[in-house]
């Protein structure tokens, strides 16, 4: 039974493993405790099947606008459609929070994340040079504009099916 929640302090241990084993670049303990703690504009959810973290995910939200600033699954339950509801959560969070549009940047090799998100409504436009430095890769900058009404489309469509 898949469920979701608040980030805590608590669940770094976990959220952490799932951040090793996942990007080349990982955030640090202190990153995640200075965003759970200090940061006012950051919303993090994780995702759990049972007591499990299965996934995580967060933004930022300033004005109308919100970041998404992390997405991760853990390696051993990638390919079963966790990132799609993980995006889904942080989509309704920022909307809940009053954003109109969100934005991300994405590694140019990541094909699946970028897939995910064009899915989901988003498009490319720009990009951050080098931005990534373990290796200078090209982050492409995503986004998805009035996702206020694209959700509540969402609902409607889910509703009547």
């Amino acid at each position: 039974m898949l469920s979701s929640r608040a980030m805590t302090i608590e669940d770094l241990e976990q959220v952490l493993s799932i951040e090793y084993s996942t990007f080349s670049n990982p955030w640090s303990k202190s990153s995640f405790v200075n965003e759970l703690t200090h940061n006012d504009h950051s919303r993090y959810l994780v995702l759990l099947s049972d007591d499990c973290i299965v996934a995580y995910g967060g933004i930022w939200h300033v004005l109308d606008e919100a970041h998404i600033t992390t997405i991760a699954v853990d390696p051993k339950f990638q390919r079963q459609g966790l990132g799609q509801i993980m995006l889904e959560l942080l989509l309704t969070k920022a909307v809940s929070c009053g954003a109109a549009d969100i934005t991300l940047e994405v590694r140019e090799s990541n094909l699946a994340a970028i897939k995910l998100y064009q899915k989901n409504g988003f498009f490319i436009g720009g990009r951050r040079v080098r931005y990534y430095s373990d290796n200078n890769e090209d982050a492409l900058v995503m986004w998805k504009r009035d996702i206020n009404k694209h959700q509540k489309i969402k609902k409607m469509v889910n509703k009547n099916a």
